[in-house]
């Protein structure tokens, strides 16, 4: 069985998109479509076996497409989806899932009355990197773990209809509750907007996780070096995964603190452990490719996405609780 593909959207990721799916051999990409003729064109020339179109019901109303990829604004998503799983078809929506919990919530449940695959595009979570890191986590080889903590910033693209937020911070929080796998109990976020923007271009945000683990990501369109960085502590060892590096990207640190009471004293003793460093060999591969052949694999087995709409949900959650917490200055947002 081969999935015939229909990809909505052209602009920055279509085209990955697009190039992912003719490449893969269980799935044919049978239409294009976007709202700009040019973009169409460009694509056209490096795929002429593929029709498009500036109509996206024609997409929707194909017998021969059974599935879809959406590469849209953020505030396009809930219909373009709603109609898709009306439609039939299964969908491979991009990051993030939607721009609020109960637009995400009806489309979950569309997808499970219609028994269709829904499937969020969080790429990194298919990343040979952060499946490293999850299975670090689940071997339990960092001890318990304390905090999660990540850098996402670079001399970055302004939004015209979004804040850093909501463009930037998915990819973290994503990686971020995909590897901690605890409900949150509060989110925190501070946030500031410049060169005479209506959204935020750089943020803060501080998500409590039960089992006493902290996390914090930094997103910031406005500073002069890229910084890619997420560090996981655990009482035994620490994770590095550092994805502007080549090679390497993973690094794990034999340190950690152990408290130790004292019979009698009020005081515990805390002792420092200095280890070696350990860099495992991480697969070179592209996530895209993986998670694309993760969702024609679950199209054709039945089986749920890693990143399903319920895994997109709890990402809204966490993006709108901070959106809130901004706007009431840094307000504690209880779950």
């Amino acid at each position: 069985m081969t999935i015939k593909m229909g990809v909505i959207g052209l602009g920055y990721w279509g085209p990955n998109l697009v190039r992912n799916f003719c490449t893969l051999s269980e799935s044919t990409l049978v239409m294009g479509c976007d709202l700009q003729v040019e973009r169409c064109q460009k694509i056209a020339s490096l795929y002429p076996s593929i029709r498009f179109t500036q109509n996206v019901q024609e997409v929707f109303e194909s017998k021969e497409i059974n599935a879809v990829a959406i590469a849209t604004p953020v505030r396009t998503h809930y219909p373009l989806v709603k109609q898709a799983l009306a439609a039939g078809k299964h969908v491979l929506i991009t990051k993030p899932f939607t721009d609020n919990i109960a637009h995400a919530e009806e489309l979950i449940s569309l997808a499970e009355q219609k028994g269709l695959v829904l499937q969020v595009d969080h790429t990194f979570i298919y990343h040979p990197a952060v499946e490293k890191l999850k299975d670090i986590v689940v071997r339990g080889e960092l001890g318990d773990v304390y905090y999660f903590d990540s850098v996402r910033i670079n001399l970055g693209l302004f939004q015209a209809d979004a804040s850093v937020t909501w463009d930037l911070a998915p990819h973290d929080v994503s990686i971020m509750e995909h590897l901690i796998s605890r409900p949150v109990q509060w989110v925190q976020a501070v946030g500031a907007r410049h060169a005479g923007q209506k959204f935020e271009s750089m943020a803060y945000i501080t998500v409590q996780f039960a089992d006493n683990i902290l996390g914090h990501c930094h997103v910031n369109w406005l500073a002069l070096m890229k910084i890619r960085l997420i560090t996981l502590g655990g009482s035994r060892r620490m994770v590095v995964y550092d994805d502007n590096l080549v090679t390497e990207k993973v690094k794990i640190y034999d340190k950690g603190v152990t408290l130790n009471s004292i019979e009698g004293l009020y005081d515990a003793l805390v002792q420092y452990r200095q280890g070696d460093m350990h860099a495992p060999a991480i697969e070179n591969s592209e996530a895209l490719a993986r998670e694309i052949r993760h969702f024609v694999h679950c199209i054709k087995q039945g089986t749920t996405p890693i990143t399903d709409g319920r895994s997109g949900l709890r990402v809204v959650r966490i993006l709108a609780a901070a959106e809130e917490s901004i706007r009431q200055e840094g307000k504690r947002i209880p779950f």
